[in-house]
């Protein structure tokens, strides 16, 4: 892959061609997108870009790297507002938009607002947006519900949100090491977003509204319990294909 994207040749052209001889610089392009690899960089980092439900993504440390769980999340939200006309959705913590784009371009009737506090993000999210033409969504900067307008209302909010607990050993592990922090874990206890979440998503959905979100595999339970508490109904929790319990979903009371 390194050595393709050095090239700009297909894997079945290096097949072909595997006694082809590469120039100096090339020589040393490879040399340097291995030398990184090898100290554990994310091959999405290195080449800037992965997938994520069918299309290409660009990528860079500005945001977390789109992974197939999240397409779980995605499948549920398209699910939900299947049978609704132009429906508004809010998607909290955009990172490289992955989550909004994806919706904006399966539902291109729908209106997208997509949410980050990191103006490098956003920026990372626009360039995805303008790529893949996706035209029906609105980047705000914004701490969570901060800069959003008190009297706005959506059918559905989304959020990959962070949830690992500060200090927990997958930080300094793998992928997570070279990850925004800010993506990753909370300040508190792993909870917090789904804290902010819900209490602004009370406010800021239609009754009968869906808050849906993504969480580890150990919050099964502590999630829905919070969804609970904040006075959502119907929750749910569904399992990836590892059968971990990876997306909960709450509506608010009609």
């Amino acid at each position: 892959m390194l050595v393709s994207d050095v090239l700009n040749r297909d894997s079945a052209w290096l097949v072909a061609h595997d006694d082809e001889a590469v120039s100096d610089n090339e020589r040393q392009g490879i040399a340097t997108l291995a030398a990184r690899r090898m100290l554990g960089e994310p091959m999405a980092y290195l080449l800037g870009e992965r997938d994520f439900f069918g299309r290409t993504f660009r990528c860079s440390p500005a945001a977390l790297i789109p992974r197939p769980e999240t397409e779980h999340l995605v499948e549920h939200v398209l699910t939900l507002v299947e049978a609704k006309t132009s429906p508004t959705i809010l998607d909290g913590g955009t990172g490289t938009g992955c989550i909004a784009i994806t919706l904006a371009l399966e539902r291109p009737d729908a209106r997208i607002a997509a949410l980050d506090v990191s103006p490098d993000a956003l920026e990372l999210a626009l360039e995805n947006a303008v790529h893949l033409h996706a035209n029906n969504v609105e980047f705000i900067q914004s701490n969570w519900f901060s800069a959003v307008q008190a009297d706005a209302k959506f059918d559905l909010i989304v959020s990959n949100p962070p949830y690992i607990v500060p200090g927990d050993v997958h930080l300094t592990e793998g992928d997570l090491r070279f990850e925004p922090a800010i993506a990753l874990a909370d300040a508190v206890d792993g909870l917090e977003s789904y804290r902010q979440l819900a209490s602004g998503a009370i406010k800021h959905l239609h009754a009968g509204g869906w808050l849906v979100v993504e969480h580890g595999y150990d919050q099964g339970e502590s999630v829905p319990a919070l969804m609970t508490a904040s006075g959502f109904t119907e929750v749910c929790t569904l399992r990836d294909l590892a059968g971990h319990p990876r997306v909960t979903a709450a509506r608010k009371p009609q």
